[in-house]
């Protein structure tokens, strides 16, 4: 006889939330414990393995901690706007406010199957405007103190979405979602200044206790290293600034790579005699993304800058300048130095176009294979740094990078601002204006929640690059 376990599981779920047994309470004396899951996406598909895995084990915990004499908020919600609803919304012809409430039904008649011990009493919803006015009220607080900013900036566009994808859903050269080819683009975007708060992120975390693995990954996330900025005066008479952790290793500059997207480029067009192939790099470059260019097991490809070349800084040596992919104009200045006798990567682009390598910290035939083992050691073929340890090296030499205003210390990170920008209908307005007198204003507070409009069409563009309200002066 099969057994049917639905009335009955029903029947004690209603009487559970009618009860409101997993409610957290409001105004109690009791010491307060809050789970808090990752807030699904109600996709089309419903649940699958990965929802109820992370929800059945804080469940636990959550009950435990109730049993225990805790006030539990254990919260449950939809992350419900997003490009995966938007996309199915132009396909099938169906408003994507439609679909996300039939999603969020499906979701929520699955989840509560399961009889997780959620407070549906607090169920939020993304797309509901009495949410999200608090996130543009978020924004707007965010714009006031410096936090929030618009910049152009290169970006991977897919050509079929319309829209700007982050780095992880680049994969070989095409959107993770669609297919179609992704291209750099350099467009104008909202950034949220995440690098403010990087010191922070590190010290703080002898605040927490996390596990040291974890606290490493965070570490290593963000990329903190102390080094110099140094500028390169070019033939031209423009200047190109690179940042280095190794100042000390400036005699064995030989050559310098820039970013195919570097604005110097086009400012230096009509002075270099291979254009087109540079132009040719460059659409090639476009189509890969920054994991793909900066892989370091890749081969190395470049083309030489013919018609400016670079004066190193600390003997007046003119060097060439390339322009290759694994330079990224997102980080640092897009522009580095390099030193093959000290660095594999360089080594092998160096051994591939003819340059040469220069030791200046002894150890190893720099001639065979990089010397990398230099973190420590005695500077040689280095004019005013011989004979110095490489500690002994970096102070001396930024000090006189300083005192001749060609350079100066430098803290860096990898860590970058976050973009924040809106390419698609499907999200929360940003709740900013643009003045034609006095820029990006934020609305007043007081107009919140800036609703996002019903439309008839919404069907992604190649100028869908943002959405702000309205154009004007105020």
């Amino acid at each position: 006889m099969k057994y049917n376990h639905k009335p009955i599981e029903g029947k004690w779920q209603k009487i559970w939330e009618d009860k409101g047994v997993f409610h957290a309470e409001d105004n109690s004396e009791k010491e307060k414990f809050y789970a808090l899951i990752e807030f699904p996406y109600p996709s089309g598909q419903g649940l699958h393995v990965g929802h109820p895995r992370p929800y059945t084990a804080l469940d636990t915990v959550a009950r435990k901690r109730r049993l225990q004499g805790y006030n539990v908020l254990y919260p449950i919600g939809w992350d419900a706007f997003g490009l995966p609803t938007e996309n199915y919304a132009i396909k099938n012809h169906i408003h994507p406010e439609i679909v996300t409430k039939q999603n969020i039904a499906r979701f929520k008649k699955q989840i509560q199957s399961l009889g997780i011990s959620f407070d549906w009493s607090r169920e939020i919803n993304t797309t509901d405007p009495d949410y999200y006015k608090w996130t543009q009220w978020i924004f707007i607080q965010l714009f006031k103190h410096g936090l929030a900013y618009k910049k152009e900036m290169n970006v991977n566009w897919c050509t079929s979405c319309k829209c700007v994808l982050a780095n992880e859903e680049v994969v070989n050269g095409v959107c993770e979602r669609c297919g179609s080819e992704v291209v750099h683009k350099v467009k104008s975007q909202w950034m949220l200044k995440i690098t403010a708060y990087a010191d922070r992120l590190i010290n703080d975390l002898d605040l927490v206790n996390y596990p040291e693995r974890v606290k490493a990954q965070q570490k290593n996330w963000i990329g903190r290293s102390t080094g110099a900025e140094v500028d390169f005066k070019t033939t031209t008479g423009d200047t190109l600034t690179i940042y280095t952790t190794r100042a000390d290793t400036l005699y064995g500059a030989t050559y310098m790579v820039i970013s195919p997207e570097h604005p110097l480029i086009e400012k230096w067009a009509d002075k270099l005699s291979n254009i087109d192939a540079i132009s040719e790099y460059q659409a090639a470059a476009a189509r890969k993304s920054d994991f793909e260019r900066t892989e370091v097991a890749k081969d190395k490809t470049g083309v030489l800058v013919e018609g400016v070349k670079a004066i190193n800084p600390v003997n007046n040596k003119e060097i060439p300048i390339f322009i290759s992919d694994y330079v990224l104009v997102s980080y640092g200045t897009g522009a580095i130095m390099a030193v093959p006798a000290h660095d594999t990567r360089d080594w092998e682009f160096a051994k591939k176009f003819d340059l040469p390598i220069i030791e200046v910290v002894k150890g190893g035939n720099v001639q065979e294979e990089a010397y990398t083992d230099c973190a420590t050691g005695i500077m040689v073929n280095s004019g005013m740094l011989d004979g110095l340890t490489v500690d002994e090296a970096k102070k001396k030499i930024i000090s006189w990078l300083e005192s001749e205003g060609k350079g100066h210390s430098k803290v860096n990170y990898k860590l970058r601002d976050w973009v924040f920008s809106r390419q698609r209908y499907w999200g929360e307005p940003i709740p900013i204006v643009h003045c034609d007198k006095c820029g990006y204003v934020p609305i007043d507070e007081s107009e919140l929640p800036l609703r996002l409009p019903m439309v008839e069409s919404y069907e992604p563009t190649d100028n869908a690059d943002e959405r702000i309200p309205s154009h004007g002066v105020c």
